[in-house]
């Protein structure tokens, strides 16, 4: 039910609240429903760790920035597969110190568990300093594609061995390290550019590992959750791939996003452009019949969604009809921007997806750009030396006019020049989003 109302914006939020009921419920049943007996130590301990992770959770989670939300996602993936992988070293424990060889079918679920969870949560980690821009490059080792593929296939054979011969307490340490090794391996070299659609492929790896320990205890809810988060994050991942026109391939060998020297030189942009002044900005809008807004990251990073808002509400009161393009890749995980806007009370209906708003654009009078780069970028469609040639754009450059705004003229997330400042429709809006947009409310209501 929680899974079928957050497929609808309107209802996304009841979703996740019933969502969160029902593993509530689920949590309290595989404590209190089981066989045998627990002593209250036992309960006393389970309890206590359940109230402290609450804590750490509800306090960050309250406190995180709209624009940390991609980092505490990754994290709380990470922490997801860090669960899986010592659910597995603690059940090989057990049965390393029964007597009892376990069975082909367990040792499958204990070692799939380690390895799947360990690649997540390392792998989750790196998201995480990505995101967070302490690691805002990405680092190349030698011949990384064929050092990647050797390492998994070593992790995969390793594991094979430890299933067929139960191995020993001390390899199974060593398989642990390696699959957190192969986790940073197959994570650091991906540029910034592609961490949703990481981020969605680690939480599949996350639900993968929580459905081997389903199978590992014999727990049909902890199976039924881990196989919905595996294929669930599985299809979002192959829907963006498909919104950047990518196969999952590229983005985890191609490392879109690296900013390197041949894609920098691939994506030169030579022109000139032209700067609008608040008032410039201001009376074009005025006498607008129709803006389309283009949310990005910027947006989010200037906290000026409820400015955003304000704006849209104050061109409405004019006659001016007023909607929100929104890329499937937008910001920084998927269903950013949806979220961000929302935030704001912005009405659903106004948040139009990429295939629906494009055809509009030619019948806009302004297009207003705010904090978007990539995601607008015609070199995706009319550059082949382009590292995002091929990816589905919003066609902003259709609109009548177009506005801008940046603090800089720098490059986006994916590291290239945007041929869309240099149109001659187009006009740069420096500045601050939130600062910016306050102005341009300001000069607006000059004009009653």
């Amino acid at each position: 039910m929680g899974l079928k109302m957050m497929g609808n914006a309107k209802t996304a939020r009841n979703g996740n609240l019933i969502g969160a009921v029902g593993m509530t419920i689920a949590i309290l049943g595989t404590i209190f429903l089981h066989e045998g007996e627990v002593s209250t130590m036992i309960y006393g301990m389970i309890f206590g760790a359940i109230a402290l992770g609450t804590i750490i959770g509800w306090f960050t989670a309250k406190k995180v920035q709209m624009t940390k939300m991609p980092e505490l996602v990754s994290m709380f993936n990470g922490m997801g597969g860090a669960c899986a992988a010592l659910i597995s070293l603690i059940e090989y424990t057990h049965h390393q110190h029964s007597g009892e060889p376990a069975t082909t079918g367990t040792m499958i679920a204990i070692i799939a568990g380690l390895v799947i969870g360990s690649v997540s949560f390392s792998g989750s980690i790196i998201a995480f300093l990505k995101l967070n821009g302490t690691m805002n490059k990405p680092v190349r080792l030698p011949s990384y594609n064929m050092l990647n593929n050797v390492f998994m296939l070593g992790v995969l054979l390793f594991g094979a061995f430890m299933v067929y011969s139960g191995g020993n307490m001390m390899l199974a340490y060593l398989l642990f390290a390696a699959a957190l090794a192969y986790g940073i391996l197959f994570t650091l070299p991906i540029g910034g550019a592609d961490m949703p659609v990481v981020i969605s492929l680690l939480n599949s790896f996350t639900g993968l590992a929580a459905a081997f320990g389903g199978f590992l205890y014999g727990n049909k809810v902890m199976l039924t959750g881990g196989i919905l988060v595996g294929s669930a994050g599985t299809l979002l991942t192959l829907v963006m791939c498909k919104a950047m026109n990518r196969p999952l391939s590229n983005v985890i060998f191609g490392a879109f996003g690296a900013g390197t020297a041949g894609a920098a030189a691939g994506s030169e942009v030579k022109g000139t452009t032209k700067e609008a002044s608040v008032s410039d900005v201001a009376v074009l809008m005025n006498y607008s019949k129709s803006v389309v807004i283009v949310p990005g990251y910027g947006l989010a990073v200037a906290q000026a969604q409820h400015v955003i808002h304000e704006l849209e509400m104050l061109l409405e009161e004019r006659g001016v009809s007023v909607k929100y393009a929104i890329h499937p890749v937008a910001g920084r995980m998927p269903g950013h921007m949806n979220v961000l806007l929302a935030e704001s009370n912005v009405a659903y209906e106004k948040l139009v997806e990429m295939d629906d708003i494009n055809p509009e654009f030619p019948n806009t009078d302004v297009v207003l750009i705010v904090g978007a780069n990539d995601v607008v970028n015609p070199a995706a469609k009319n550059n082949p030396a382009s590292p995002i040639y091929g990816m589905p754009i919003l066609e902003a450059e259709n609109a009548k006019n177009i506005i801008i705004n940046k603090r800089s003229m720098n490059a986006g997330y994916a590291g290239i020049d945007n041929e869309l400042f240099y149109n001659p429709k187009a006009s740069m809006f420096f500045g601050d989003a939130k600062k910016a947009l306050t102005e341009l409310i300001a000069e607006l209501k000059t004009m009653d």
